[in-house]
């Protein structure tokens, strides 16, 4: 990726595929935040919440993971249309008439600075599954080597390795979680049917909640993952193949194509992170709340790892932890990626560097890829509770999720929008909308109650 790819020319367009098997061939950006999903969200806050609750709280993880990819679509869409970096965008939100939206940039700078703590726990999480592969190694150690990897990886642009390594350890890790699921049929920790309904019920309170609110906040497309989508449709061509914004046949026509491809991206993305989501959740219900156990701190690991030695036998533990460590450090990855991004956005935004500049845009994006994995670091070793450093960031990112919902809404309505909607999309933006305002601020308000 070209420092100066923000930057849509007409040199860049290319016509969309006809098809859904030709389209097949540009899906990307969804797989990307699969490879990120499939790792804190889904096997460390949703299989707590799932060992905590039982099968109570089932329901928290399905709406999580089907609601929000409408607002997801909506990001993109809007993404393609006007070549806008999201920062760039949130800019031009409602506000006072000489800063105009800077409010929400100044909110999305603070809320994405508190979640260095969910960060550090990621970093914590791979660092805890080394220390079990290789247990002479300091634990210390373990962190700064974890930390090290994914900045000198990003730094060097070579981050193409690691992603398709990921996706190929996150898939692999998919299937082994599916298996492990079928085979606890097979175990004293088995479950029926009528378990998994009595978890749709909504009968939730106190600390349950609070572990509910994290996982929704961290499970499915977060607020992040939407926010990093829209770099990644910048960057892995939907909006650069669109071309400048021009309001001729031919550019609504391109337009359309590529936002329909866009479209079988997420989709076909979010298929694949809910099946794994919901795994990993009745995983935890069934056999860690049937034998009392929650991932807690540095046992955190140990405990997962018994989920699939109970289903499958001692022999796959080191199976798991290969994956697992892929499918952590790809969160790691994905967000170093991400963060270098969209702090670079926020630092044009605010005027600290010339973002139209190849040059300052490239040093400041070097410049976060290393700070940030120091900060994880420390705030990892200083609080070596990676379970609830991981949950605070999901109740940052509900917090956060507000804003995009609320923005998303702006972009359909209030931004010139060329290509139409029907009103099956309109109305699954508007349920999408509701449900995470409903949920988001019911759990805020009963948590801080």
């Amino acid at each position: 990726m070209q420092n100066d790819k923000y930057v849509i020319t007409t040199q860049t367009i290319q016509e969309p595929p006809k098809g859904i098997l030709k389209s097949l061939k540009f899906l990307g950006p969804g797989f990307i935040l699969s490879a990120s999903i499939v790792g804190s969200g889904e096997l460390i806050a949703t299989t707590a919440l799932g060992a905590k609750a039982g099968f109570a709280a089932f329901w928290v993880i399905i709406v999580s993971c089907l609601i929000k990819v409408t607002i997801q679509l909506e990001f993109g869409k809007h993404t393609i249309q006007t070549g806008e970096t999201i920062m760039q965008s949130f800019r031009k939100l409602p506000g006072t008439k000489k800063s105009g939206g800077k409010w929400s940039v100044i909110l999305v700078f603070i809320l994405t600075l508190l979640k260095n703590i969910q960060l550090g726990g990621i970093l914590g999480g791979s660092a805890l599954v080394l220390k079990m592969l290789f247990p002479s190694v300091p634990l210390e150690l373990h962190v700064v080597f974890s930390a090290f990897i994914a900045a000198v990886f990003i730094y060097k642009g070579w981050y193409s390795v690691v992603e398709k390594l990921s996706l190929i350890m996150t898939l692999a890790f998919t299937i082994l979680t599916l298996t492990c699921l079928w085979y606890v049929r097979y175990t004293p920790y088995d479950f029926t049917f009528s378990e998994v309904i009595r978890g749709m019920r909504f009968d939730l309170h106190g600390q349950m909640l609070v572990i509910a609110l994290g996982a929704f906040g961290i499970t499915g497309v977060a607020s992040d993952e939407i926010l990093a989508y829209t770099y990644w449709c910048l960057e892995k061509g939907y909006a650069a193949y669109t071309g400048p914004r021009e309001n001729t046949p031919e550019w609504i026509n391109r337009a359309k194509g590529w936002t329909k491809v866009m479209y079988l991206d997420a989709i076909v993305a979010m298929i694949i992170y809910t099946l794994v989501t919901a795994a990993f959740y009745l995983l935890g219900a069934s056999i860690l709340h049937k034998q009392g156990l929650v991932p807690t701190d540095t046992a955190m690991v140990k405990t997962l790892a018994s989920i699939y030695t109970s289903a499958l036998g001692s022999n796959v533990e080191y199976i798991f932890l290969t994956g697992a460590f892929f499918v952590l450090f790809s969160s790691v990855f994905a967000t170093v990626a991400y963060w270098s991004r969209l702090f670079t956005d926020i630092a044009g935004q605010f005027r600290w560097i010339d973002f139209y500049n190849p040059v300052q845009r490239g040093k400041s994006i070097k410049f976060v890829t290393i700070v940030f994995p120091i900060i994880w670091i420390f705030t990892f070793l200083f609080l070596k509770m990676p379970v609830m450093m991981i949950i605070s960031g999901g109740i940052v990112g509900a917090v956060l999720l507000i804003l995009v919902a609320l923005a998303g809404l702006y972009f359909r309505y209030k931004r010139q929008q060329l290509i139409p909607s029907s009103g099956f999309y309109d109305l699954a933006l508007w349920i999408s909308v509701i449900s995470v305002m409903l949920v988001a601020m019911y759990s805020l308000i009963q948590v801080f109650k």
